[in-house]
């Protein structure tokens, strides 16, 4: 079975929504009315890995918890991607690259 994410780690992403939710002292109730969710199943699913909340459930929570989305998401691999994609990789690449042609 193939991942659904394979970039993002469900379970820490699920730990962090919980954390977050917590320490601004939201309960489950509180963001399933704010969501306008019919039960708060969704939200135990969210803080179990099972799902991850949909772009607009995610968009809310980081305007209610006050963090920005990307802080809700924990990427698997964080550190390979970052080094992969640095600046720094990038200036040295084009770099070079302009070594070359000259």
């Amino acid at each position: 079975m193939r991942e659904i994410y394979p970039n993002i780690d469900m379970i820490k992403t699920g730990q962090k929504i919980k954390e977050c939710i917590q320490k601004t002292g939201y309960t489950v109730k509180d963001i399933q009315k704010i969501l306008k969710l019919s039960c708060p199943q969704p939200i135990y699913r969210w803080f179990k890995g099972q799902i991850l909340p949909s772009v607009d459930h995610l968009y809310t929570l980081s305007r209610i918890l006050n963090v920005h989305m990307e802080e809700l998401i924990v990427a698997k691999n964080d550190m390979a991607i970052k080094e992969k994609h640095s600046g720094e990789e990038r200036i040295l690449s084009y770099y070079r690259l302009l070594k070359k042609v000259a």
